[in-house]
């Protein structure tokens, strides 16, 4: 255990959970490049995902679509946490949660890989919600 002044002599100028939010912030960049790269294989309906799968609203190609623009949009998340945006931060976190949903939907056509990326996910919604607020943020 360190004190208070223990951390302020070693030069820690940022807050408690400073570290915490870039982690998630390039969870959410890590997941925003997998969901393109997932995307752009289910719009041309590539040979990864299981055949004959049925899902519950749309098809494949559609799912695609909808996590290619999810990718795009955690991306940008992740540039404006990276800069320090509050409004980007609770941008991610609804970012986050609607491909968390997203992909379970997408559950009958990549099981494992969909549920991994849950993971992930919620990894980051509890480091941008839990360390994200101004006063860990300050400098």
């Amino acid at each position: 255990m360190t004190s208070a002044t223990m951390r302020k002599t070693r030069g820690a100028s940022r807050g408690e959970g400073y570290w915490m939010v870039v982690f998630a912030a390039s969870l959410l960049g890590v997941v925003g490049v997998f969901n393109l790269i997932d995307g752009i294989a289910a719009v041309a309906r590539s040979h990864v995902f299981i055949g004959n799968a049925h899902y519950v609203i749309g098809d494949l190609r559609a799912w695609g679509w909808v996590v290619l623009i999810l990718g795009a949009l955690q991306l940008l998340a992740m540039l404006g946490v990276l800069a320090g945006n509050q409004i980007a931060r609770w941008f991610g976190v609804a970012v986050i949660g609607l491909n968390t949903i997203a992909q379970m939907f997408l559950i009958p056509g990549y099981p494992f890989w969909s549920l991994m990326i849950v993971a992930v996910d919620v990894v980051a919604l509890w480091g941008l919600c839990a360390y994200g607020s101004r006063q860990n943020l300050a400098s």
